[in-house]
C-alpha cells in the first residue's frame, strides 16, 4: 500500500505567495496541508492546498502579531501579550471578552498542486491559479478546501474566516483547476461542509458540521456523546440550503471519537451505498488526537446509515512520515485529516493532512471497507 508524504512546507515557494502583493514582512510556511482532491478531465490527480503562512517575528514590542487582508492590501495588527493566551500554536485568545475571541497565528490561503493518475508524483503547481482572500469575510484567511464532482462542475467548499463572520463559502469550475468564488452558503460557524458527488431525488446533499458554544445533554443512558456531530442538508441549486430533519452521525460515548467528529471526503457512490470517511477527535491536550473513520449510507436515503465504523482506525497519524521534517511539528499531539478520495479502480486514492503540517497521500485497498 502506498502511504506517503507527498507536499511538505518546504515545497512552497513563498517569492510566489499571495501575500507578496502587498506584505513587505517576512513569513515562513506553517503547514501545507488538508488539501481538497479530486480527479482532473486528463486523468490526473488535483489536490488543493491549505498552505497557513505565518510571519517570522510575530511577537515584537510586548505584542502578538497577526495578518489579515484588507481590500487595500494585506496588514499586520498587534495585541498586547498581557491580554492573550498563546497556549494553541494555531491561534492566541484574548482574555477579558464577554465573548470567546481569537486571533490567528497565521493567513490561509489555497494553492493547487497538480500529480500524476497515482497521486504519488507532483507535476505542476499552479502559483498562478492560487486563491487568496477576496472578500471582507475572509480578512484572516481561505482553509480546508473540499472538491466534489458533480455532473459536469468541480464544486469547492471552503471555510473563510474573518472577524465578521466564520463561515463557508463555495466556488466553482467548469474544469477542475480554475475556480470562481460564488459566495457565502452557509452563514454560521461550519467546519465540514462536503457535497454528495451525484444528485439524489434530483437535489444536491450535503454533510454539515454547525459548531457552537453551548450543547445539550442525551439522556444518561444514551450510546451517544454529544457535542459536534455531523448533520445531512439538502439544496435544489447547491446554494441554498436546508438541515434535513433525521439526526446524522454523532460520536459515540467510550469510542476514539468520543470527544468531537467531523466530515472528511465527500461521500462517493458506490455499490454499497455512499461512502464517508470522517474524523473522530479523542481528547487529548489541547488539540485532541485525530483519526478516520468511515460509514456508509444508504444510496437512496442518506439520513439512512448503514454502517458507521468506528472501532478501528482507517488512518491515523504516522510519525515516521513527518521523520524527515520532525524540526518543523508544532501540534502537541497526533494529528491525520482526511480530505479527498478518488476511485482508483481496486483501490482508492486518499487525501489528508497530516500534523497539520503536510499533504499525504495513501491507497487503500476497496477491500478494506467489506
Amino acid at each position: 500500500m502506498h502511504d506517503a508524504l507527498i507536499f511538505t512546507p518546504d515545497d512552497v515557494d513563498l517569492t510566489r505567495s499571495p501575500l507578496r502583493a502587498t506584505l513587505t514582512e517576512p513569513t515562513f510556511v506553517l503547514g501545507a496541508f488538508n488539501p481538497g482532491f479530486t480527479l482532473l478531465p486528463s486523468g490526473n490527480l488535483l489536490m488543493m492546498v491549505r498552505i497557513a503562512e505565518a510571519l517570522s517575528d510575530p511577537v515584537r514590542d510586548g505584542h502578538v502579531r497577526s495578518i489579515r487582508w484588507t481590500p487595500a492590501g494585506y496588514v499586520v495588527d498587534a495585541h498586547a501579550l498581557d491580554h492573550v493566551d498563546m497556549a494553541d500554536p494555531r491561534q492566541f485568545e484574548l482574555r477579558g471578552r464577554p465573548h470567546r475571541m481569537l486571533g490567528l497565528t497565521s493567513l490561509s490561503w489555497l494553492l493547487p498542486v497538480e500529480l500524476d493518475p497515482t497521486g504519488t508524483r507532483v507535476l505542476t503547481v499552479h502559483y498562478d491559479r492560487a486563491i487568496g482572500p477576496a472578500a471582507r469575510y475572509q480578512d484572516y484567511g481561505v482553509e480546508d478546501a473540499r472538491i466534489s464532482r458533480i455532473g459536469d462542475r468541480w464544486y469547492m467548499t471552503t471555510c473563510s474566516v474573518s472577524a465578521e463572520r466564520h463561515s463557508t463559502t463555495l466556488h466553482i469550475s467548469e474544469d477542475g483547476l480554475n475556480y470562481r468564488l460564488e459566495g457565502i452558503v452557509l452563514d454560521h460557524q461550519n467546519k465540514d461542509m462536503l457535497l454528495f458527488e451525484g444528485l439524489i431525488d434530483g437535489a444536491y446533499h450535503a454533510l454539515t458540521r454547525p459548531l457552537g458554544e453551548v450543547y445539550f445533554a442525551y439522556p444518561p443512558d444514551s450510546p451517544w456523546a454529544g457535542g459536534p456531530a455531523i448533520n445531512f442538508a439538502r439544496s435544489p441549486d447547491a446554494l441554498h440550503w436546508r438541515p434535513l430533519d433525521a439526526p446524522g452521525l454523532r460520536a459515540r460515548k467510550d469510542s476514539l471519537s468520543a470527544m468531537k467528529i467531523g466530515g472528511g471526503t465527500p461521500p462517493i457512490l458506490t455499490p454499497d451505498g455512499w461512502l464517508i470517511l470522517y474524523h473522530g477527535v479523542e481528547t487529548r491536550a489541547k488539540v485532541g488526537i485525530y483519526r478516520t473513520f468511515w460509514a456508509m449510507l444508504d444510496r437512496n436515503d442518506p439520513a439512512r446509515i448503514l454502517r458507521i465504523a468506528d472501532e478501528t482506525p482507517l488512518l491515523e497519524a504516522d510519525p515516521n512520515l513527518t521523520l524527515p521534517i520532525a524540526d518543523r511539528l508544532y501540534l502537541p499531539t497526533p494529528v491525520v485529516f482526511t480530505t479527498g478520495i478518488v476511485d482508483a479502480g481496486d483501490h482508492y486514492i486518499v487525501a489528508s493532512g497530516e500534523a497539520d503540517l503536510a499533504c499525504r497521500i495513501t491507497h487503500i485497498d476497496k477491500a478494506r471497507f467489506a
